[in-house]
């Protein structure tokens, strides 16, 4: 398996951007985890299917329009894309608020292991009522398309390596058209995150059609609802039932997606143009919400998890005893209070890499380094020879100074950092604070490494190997043995942006992604977990909240978390 940049960079948020993920437990599930904070894993108002209204129109609010709506393409993979697509396509697995996974069987009766040796081997028993908008059934073709599309064989086809299909050996026919056997040529665990969403084979023919045939166009669909319309000019796109689709027939008669920044938000929503949006980071859309009557703010634990990374490569964070001073020297628990102010979410620090506090796997990995303790950190600054010197870490007469790097756009990111000077000013270590413009925070300051310490988000995900693993693998080198003509040679680090990593973790890593258990697989991911918390690059400070506003007349619908929205029973009550 290969490093995931889709989760690595498509999904890094800097602030206020969400981001998209993917019944009952699969069998061996790791269990509910260990929840650290009283806050809710969704919020949606569920209410059973027969107290739902038939009919009406939902106005949904968005913050972007896009122009890709194949997901599965490097450009599609968006929160926005995710939110319309979730009503059109199939899914082989749904997941609930926790991150357990269930058939969606509206797509798929069955789906299992069915040989482990010498290969794995996945058997897929299609539902035969499923069919595309044209007419066509749903068949092992579609499945086999999109393997050849996806694996990372073409060069040509906009995906992103290591998305478990360059795991998998071949798809073919079973029994019948609607059974797909996958036979994997390394095992891999989490097998169920294949094929969802899954696109009709046409859109997979050629790279062509992968890349450019659902640019501002869906050609088809099998869900719920159909598109009636994608307009352009006023950025609006809209969904209508299905009278064809053969699971329970959706509530709503109408979806109404339209793009809107900002302000224009709110007052579309005052105005009686939106019923439901999503209002990021924002306290004073919250206080709004609150105070508005005919509104619900609905909040619960998302889908990514703020952090500080470390580069280990930078001249003052090289020394791994820095880097640990570093994170017990910092006040995690101020910096939450600075982000999340006014947004009536519990200052909670996350204590995983990997999973979120309530999931089913989670554990309190940090041990020493999930502690403030200024008075650590100074006697490690001592022992890794940057004494205090007239209230100054100096070494060989220079000054212990972080380049903190922050984007232009983002005033709370600015908060958070002055935060975490003034905790690191208390032990000796200065902090400068450098603005960049937002549109090259990532590709000409982060990825390439020029920095010291840098803030944003990573997505958590029901899958939280194959989605996180590459973030933590270690670099490599040209040569194999860290050299090139006799010299050190520079390491790649792919999706590693902290820059430091080890034989160890890969080897742990590479255990939990092979495990075919996932009560095991939670086990072996720990245990990286824990090395990863030595290598102090990933700080974690928090789950980010998800905060939507909706009519409070809305049911099954708002703030999802982990949950896989169920389209078809969203609607307003009686």
């Amino acid at each position: 398996m290969q490093a995931r940049w889709l989760a690595a960079l498509i999904t890094l948020i800097v602030v206020e951007t969400a981001t998209a993920c993917s019944g009952g437990p699969t069998a061996g599930d790791p269990g509910s985890g260990s929840p650290t904070a009283s806050f809710k894993p969704y919020d949606i108002n569920p209410v059973a299917r027969d107290k739902v209204k038939d009919g009406g129109t939902l106005n949904w609010g968005m913050t972007a329009f896009p122009t890709q709506w194949n997901v599965n393409q490097a450009d599609g993979d968006t929160a926005e894309a995710w939110s319309v697509i979730g009503a059109l396509m199939p899914v082989a697995f749904r997941s609930d608020q926790k991150g357990r996974l269930s058939l969606d069987r509206d797509y798929v009766i069955r789906a299992s292991i069915t040989k482990k040796t010498p290969n794995e081997i996945v058997t897929y028993t299609l539902n035969p009522k499923a069919r595309w908008s044209d007419g066509k059934p749903i068949t092992w073709r579609d499945y086999a398309a999109q393997w050849k599309a996806m694996n990372g064989h073409e060069k040509a086809y906009g995906v992103f390596p290591g998305s478990g299909y360059d795991s998998v050996k071949s798809v073919t026919k079973g029994s019948n058209d609607h059974e797909v056997v996958v036979t994997f040529a390394e095992r891999y665990g989490e097998w169920r995150a294949l094929f969802s969403p899954l696109y009709p084979r046409s859109v997979n023919a050629s790279a062509d059609a992968f890349n450019t045939g659902w640019v501002d166009r869906i050609p088809a669909t099998a869900g719920p609802f159909k598109v009636s319309g994608i307009d352009q000019a006023t950025k609006t796109v809209t969904l209508v039932r299905d009278s064809g689709w053969w699971g329970d027939r959706a509530k709503l008669d109408r979806i109404v997606f339209r793009a809107l920044q900002g302000n224009a938000l709110v007052n579309s929503y005052s105005g009686g143009d939106l019923d439901v949006f999503d209002a990021g980071l924002s306290p004073t859309a919250y206080d709004w919400g609150k105070a508005e009557p005919t509104a619900a703010v609905r909040q619960a634990g998302g889908t990514d998890f703020r952090q500080i990374t470390l580069n280990g490569e930078s001249e003052a964070l090289s020394d791994v005893r820095v880097r640990q001073a570093i994170a017990v020297g910092i006040d995690r628990k101020a910096v939450i209070s600075a982000d999340l102010q006014g947004l009536g979410w519990p200052a909670a620090p996350l204590n995983s890499h990997f999973y979120m506090q309530g999931q089913g796997g989670y554990q309190d990995n940090a041990g020493w380094l999930g502690t403030y303790d200024p008075a650590r950190a100074g006697k490690m600054l001592d022992e890794a020879g940057w004494p205090l010197t007239a209230g100054t870490r100096k070494k060989n007469g220079k000054e212990l100074t972080l380049r903190y790097l922050i984007p232009s756009d983002a005033p709370v990111a600015r908060s958070e950092a002055d935060a975490v000077r003034t905790s690191l000013e208390r032990i000796g270590v200065k902090v400068a604070i450098v603005t960049v413009p937002s549109v090259d925070y990532f590709d000409k300051y982060i990825v390439p490494g020029q920095f010291d310490m840098a803030a944003f988000a990573y997505a958590a995900s029901p899958y939280p190997v194959s989605a996180n693993y590459g973030v933590y693998l270690n670099g490599t080198t040209s040569s194999g043995d860290g050299k090139r003509d006799g010299k050190q040679d520079d390491r790649q680090w792919d999706a590693n942006l902290g820059r430091a990593g080890s034989p160890k973790i890969d080897s742990a890593l590479f255990a939990a992604g092979a495990q075919l258990n996932p009560g095991k697989a939670a086990a072996q991911l720990n245990a990286a977990d824990r090395l990863i918390w030595q290598q102090a690059t990933v700080v974690p400070l928090f789950q980010r909240p998800q905060t939507v506003i909706v009519r409070s007349t809305l049911a099954n619908i708002g703030a999802t978390g982990f949950y896989d929205l169920r389209y078809a029973d969203v609607g307003f009550t009686r």
